[in-house]
């Protein structure tokens, strides 16, 4: 292990460290850009909170991220039937499906047993 190698190791872990930190400026960006669409696409059936506001449409806060990804681009692609939901996520880009669960898996839900 020369100074060659220290020099290396060190470098790789400030990518690293950079990266990471990187990363979650990024994913607070997806949150609130997730946030905004929410309350323009989803906000009406699903509640602004991702509480649901209606019987029929279940509430999205807490769900984990790749759960609401794909189901989104299952309404998208047809591939999953709702007259509501297709039409709404026809409309998505990738990039706006990715923000979308961002930001309902970023909402903490919390249980109280009976």
């Amino acid at each position: 292990m020369g100074p060659d190698y220290l020099d290396e190791l060190i470098m790789k872990t400030i990518v690293i460290f950079a990266l990471f930190f990187a990363s979650l400026n990024s994913y607070a960006d997806d949150v609130a850009a997730g946030r905004a669409k929410s309350d323009v696409a989803c906000a009406l059936c699903h509640g602004v909170n991702g509480l649901s506001t209606l019987p029929n449409a279940p509430n999205l806060a807490g769900q984990q991220a790749i759960y609401v990804v794909e189901q989104l681009r299952n309404y998208r692609s047809g591939q999953r039937q709702n007259a509501v939901m297709n039409v709404i996520a026809k409309t998505l880009s990738d990039a706006e499906i990715n923000h979308l669960g961002a930001w309902f898996s970023a909402i903490k839900v919390s249980v109280e047993m009976p």
